[in-house]
């Protein structure tokens, strides 16, 4: 009785699937076509839109020119700052050295002031050169005309 139940369910699918297929294949409904036309925007039109979404659109030679005008006057505007970085401003600095503070505290605060680049390259340096313990509480006057040596003999006694 199950092959016969199975025999009449395969028989049936295949009957709804050749009728499905016979109305799908003989119907006369109209196919829909499609038709992909590719339009592409004049170039003033591509202007328009992105000089409305806030672009600046400049053709190939006017960027050449704005590009030459740029470095042209940029070379105009350094020559004199060359003159006058050669009278470099002195900065002089006082340093308040507290119980407790560390190498690496002083070098932040050298670095701060613009007489040394890195705290940390400074507090490894007083490592290296083993004055950690000679720091003391006091205050101390230093200036970016000195050399780093100078700087650090006058901080760690």
């Amino acid at each position: 009785m199950r092959i016969n139940l199975l025999s009449s369910f395969a028989a049936g699918m295949l009957l709804t699937t050749a009728i499905c297929s016979a109305v799908y294949f003989t119907a006369d409904t109209p196919k829909a076509s499609s038709k992909t036309v590719k339009v592409e925007p004049s170039g003033a039109e591509m202007k328009s839109k992105l000089e409305k979404k806030g672009f600046v659109v400049q053709t190939k030679e006017e960027y050449d020119k704005t590009v030459a005008d740029a470095v042209a006057t940029s070379s105009e505007q350094t020559e004199p700052a060359e003159k006058e970085s050669t009278s470099k401003p002195v900065t002089k600095v006082i340093i308040n050295v507290s119980e407790g503070m560390t190498s690496i505290t002083v070098g932040r605060m050298l670095v701060q002031a613009g007489i040394v680049e890195d705290a940390f390259a400074f507090s490894k340096d007083i490592e290296k050169k083993g004055l950690m313990n000679k720091l003391r509480p006091g205050v101390f006057t230093v200036d970016s005309s000195m050399s780093y040596d100078q700087v650090v003999s006058t901080i760690f006694r």
